[in-house]
């Protein structure tokens, strides 16, 4: 039974083909496309149009291979959106999260309703780029958009429209935009109405696992294919990545990494109290009733950004040889708190390193090793101060931690996370989202009864790599002398993470 899966990253896309036989699941990629923002003006958008058509292209070579998929699901990033009018088009290109226009918005808003007031209705992490704020820039600079807007969709509900033409909200997702309210069960009007917002806009929410349509008539006889039924799987891609955490017990600990990281842990109900607002912890939802209790953490993004600055300065280096000089380059020297608000927006983040390392009186680092030693130390550092938290949040203790996704392929990472929590890390599988996006269209059909068979199914189908923790005694002391620094920037860093 072939299902194909759309996984969507905030730099590339890939469409992946999923076989199941005697509960051994087998993957191939089909299709792998960028995913890059376009600055037009002031502004930065996601191409949409250009991923619906890479989207078509994956469909296109699936026939073209001879496969005949029973189902198709899309997930993608979180929080931003796209606009329909009545004529049920596309009003204006999606922003991208990173847009300067989001930029202070969170701030006014809190100081308009308090923190503890949307934290309280949401259970949400607050970033600044969540869509509550991003709907309450464009309403007060009484955007044009918002006078045509009939339907408000998510990224994966957006392209799964195009492709079906039925337009709703998945759960995982509609979680993520700190406008739902997990305890109603719905979006929260009160919020709305607070930013501006018609309540019109947001249509049913539905729970990963139903079916939403088929493919469009127009869009088979284009591409000579039968209709697909389409499913909204676990749309957030962080929540389809914790569905292919190939955990053996109830209570684990997960890391999906890659452009973000996110860590956390999966729960029957949300954690939203004093404690979990002071450490700026998120609740978004998961499948089969959970709900994921994690955090952000800027991830692999600051990396990307280094490597991105090198090649515009002229002097590009391959990601193999990067670590390669990381590796070797003097260990503990320079260290920052990755989610300083420093690192959010794009640009050149060589030089923010550099001027975080000035001002919390540091060594700066210079070459290219350096800068990204400093990088993947301070990432899993972070990461060890996360997992304690997410450990005092639950009140579970875990023995290790599984990480998922593409950052796993980053072995330097793996082991250097392991040597951080002094715990094993247990890597794998890489393609975590796509993966998990398949398991969800199984458990759909009911070729899977729930997520501990998808699970125990992809365990037993895909490699993980164990990294035993090493050198435990002299990363303590980085950590200590990790926490220090970062408490020692109260200027830099957003004020909640230490």
């Amino acid at each position: 039974m072939s299902v194909l899966a759309y996984d969507l990253g905030a730099g590339s896309g890939r469409a992946i083909l999923g076989h199941l036989t005697d509960r051994e699941i087998q993957i191939r990629e089909i299709h792998r496309f960028k995913n890059e923002p376009v600055k037009a003006g002031e502004r930065m958008h996601w191409d949409i149009l250009r991923l619906h058509h890479e989207i078509i292209q994956g469909l296109l070579l699936v026939k073209q291979q001879g496969e005949s998929p029973v189902s198709l699901g899309i997930d993608s990033w979180g929080v931003d959106f796209g606009l329909l009018g009545s004529n049920g088009e596309l009003l204006g290109n999606p922003y991208h999260y990173r847009d300067t226009q989001f930029n202070g918005v969170m701030d006014r808003i809190c100081q308009e309703l308090s923190r503890k007031k949307i934290f309280e209705r949401t259970g949400i992490q607050f970033l600044p780029f969540n869509t509550l704020y991003q709907l309450a820039a464009l309403t007060h600079r009484a955007s044009p958009l918002l006078r045509e807007a009939e339907r408000f969709l998510m990224i994966p509900d957006l392209l799964r429209y195009f492709l079906t033409g039925e337009a709703v909200n998945e759960f995982t997702n509609a979680t993520t935009t700190q406008i739902y309210n997990p305890v109603l069960g719905q979006w929260d009007h009160e919020l709305l109405a607070h930013i501006g917002a018609s309540n019109h806009w947001f249509g049913e929410v539905v729970l990963p696992g139903t079916a939403v349509g088929q493919l469009r008539s127009s869009v088979s006889q284009e591409l000579g294919l039968a209709s697909i039924p389409v499913i909204a799987v676990a749309e957030h891609d962080t929540g389809s990545a914790v569905v292919a955490v190939p955990a053996t017990e109830r209570s684990f600990a997960y890391l999906s990494c890659g452009t973000w990281s996110l860590m956390g842990t999966e729960l029957e109900q949300p954690v939203i109290n004093a404690e979990s607002l002071e450490l700026n912890f998120t609740n978004e939802g998961g499948v089969g009733g959970t709900y994921r209790l994690l955090k952000n953490i800027m991830g692999l993004w600051i990396l990307q950004e280094c490597m991105r600055q090198w090649e515009r300065d002229g002097q590009g280096i391959s990601y193999e040889a990067l670590l390669a000089e990381a590796e070797t380059a003097p260990p503990f020297v320079s260290l920052f708190d990755p989610d300083d608000d420093l690192f959010l927006p794009a640009g050149d983040m060589v030089d923010r390193i550099r001027q975080y390392c000035r001002k919390t009186g540091q060594r700066v680092p210079e070459d290219q090793g350096s800068v990204a030693r400093a990088i993947l130390e301070s990432l899993v550092l972070k990461y060890r101060r996360v997992l304690e938290w997410t450990e005092q949040l639950s009140g579970q203790s875990f023995s290790g931690l599984h990480m998922v996704g593409g950052g796993i392929q980053n072995h330097l990472l793996c082991q250097w996370t392991a040597n951080s929590i002094g715990r094993p890390v247990w890597a794998g599988p890489a393609e975590g989202s796509a993966i998990g996006n398949m398991a969800v269209q199984w458990m759909a059909s009911g070729t899977f009864k729930d997520i501990w068979e998808a699970r125990n199914a992809i365990r037993h189908s895909f490699p993980v790599k164990e990294y035993e923790p090493q050198d435990r005694s002299v990363w303590a002391e980085a950590y200590g002398r990790f926490l220090q620094i970062i408490a020692s920037a109260p200027s830099l860093h957003s004020g909640s993470e230490v």
